[in-house]
């Protein structure tokens, strides 16, 4: 019923648009593209990247060309088409061919510069419960009654393996990831890369762990099955989790190299998950300070502008204070803005220039589960006696 009632809702702002004095959007205006403002690092481009996505071959909602469509729309720099092997609801409608999705896929998404990865689901109970296999020559040989001899052709096509949303409640009743032998077996084979810690809307931070502590991918992905549009508001800032693939450019091997090396990140919501080595550089790239040195007066306050260049707001929390000078407790960088961060001068403090490094954590910026990103504030206060 909510569909029905947001169709009438639209048929009549439709209705109402040419009374209010709006014009009607024209084709041309639903055609762009909203690029995705996450800096890239040094020696590599920043992709945006959904590596888990479902169309009618199995089954989701939506024909393989419109998905290349969507990730163009949405700012992506790559796709893969993660139809599920085992399970074809559509069977009775399409014919059961495991590459098709792909084959369709592709072309739309070379015209709009859009990699599409060829991939497949291998939809098994838990353990080891649901893999994807990407970069295969084609998924026919993962139709196999064994789940290993599944995942041995993928291997011998020298695809990159994932677990797919491993604290899914359809297998992880209590919602809580849990690490099985069958995964550890594969991690000690060589046949398990990464990992979603960011699946749809959810994030595991127990996923999170087993990446870091066990030297997998850290991946976020949509697992996207209806129109994008009817799970995320896109038009008003809601985006897709994507995966981050710090890769020398958008080309299939250039991002298989970047996944294997796991130079990878997880953007879902306000989080940005992933190691040091790849959030800091993006950070630092997205702020600078244009006012690093102020002037205030002794017990008054000075103001600090900070740019924000990216689509990811800041959320920062401070850690300790400095003699004389502090800032406050929460800072938060709002995305593509610049933000006024208040300096507080106390009234003792001596007239002179005062070196403020005072110390916050990026609370959103997750570098293990529990843990942001460590950042210094240094600013200069020129200090100036009360009564000048």
């Amino acid at each position: 019923m909510k569909h029905v009632g947001r169709v009438i809702v639209l048929l009549v702002l439709s209705a109402l648009l040419p009374l209010m004095g709006a014009s009607p959007l024209s084709a041309q205006d639903l055609r762009v593209r909203r690029e995705v403002r996450i800096p890239d690092i040094p020696g590599y481009r920043t992709l945006k990247c959904d590596l888990h996505i479902h169309t009618v071959f199995s089954d989701g909602t939506v024909w393989p060309n419109i998905r290349s469509e969507e990730a163009w729309r949405e700012g992506l720099d790559a796709i893969a088409i993660t139809d599920h092997i085992e399970y074809q609801p559509h069977a009775e409608d399409l014919p059961t061919k495991h590459d098709r999705a792909y084959e369709i896929a592709k072309p739309h998404g070379d015209q709009l510069t859009v990699t599409v990865i060829r991939g497949s689901e291998v939809t098994r109970d838990m353990p080891p419960g649901h893999l994807n296999a990407i970069f295969l020559r084609t998924s026919e040989p993962l139709d196999t009654k064994a789940w290993r001899d599944a995942v041995e052709a993928a291997d011998e096509q020298d695809a990159f393996i994932f677990w797919n949303h491993p604290g899914w409640t359809g297998q992880q009743p209590d919602g809580v990831a849990k690490w099985y032998p069958e995964h550890g077996a594969l991690v000690d084979r060589g046949l398990l890369h990464g990992i979603e810690v960011v699946n749809s809307r959810s994030y595991y931070p127990e996923a999170h762990r087993w990446a870091l502590e066990k030297d997998l991918a850290i991946l976020g992905n949509s697992d996207i099955h209806a129109p994008l549009n009817l799970d995320y508001a896109v038009h008003d800032g809601d985006h897709r989790p994507m995966t981050l693939v710090f890769a020398k450019d958008a080309s299939p091997k250039a991002i298989r190299e970047a996944l294997f090396a796991r130079r990878t990140a997880a953007y879902s919501g306000k989080l940005l998950i992933g190691k040091e080595e790849f959030i800091r550089p993006i950070f630092e790239a997205s702020i600078e300070i244009l006012t690093p040195a102020v002037t205030a007066k002794q017990g008054g306050q000075a103001w600090v502008q900070i740019r924000n260049d990216s689509d990811i707001r800041y959320e920062l929390k401070r850690e300790g204070s400095a003699e004389g000078v502090s800032g406050p407790e929460d800072v938060v960088l709002s995305a593509n803005r610049t933000s006024l961060v208040g300096i507080r001068v106390g009234k003792d403090t001596e007239p002179g220039v005062v070196r403020l490094e005072l110390p916050y954590t990026v609370d959103n910026l997750l570098l293990e589960p529990g843990a942001g990103l460590p950042y210094e504030l240094v600013v200069e206060v020129k200090v100036i006696p009360a009564e000048d």
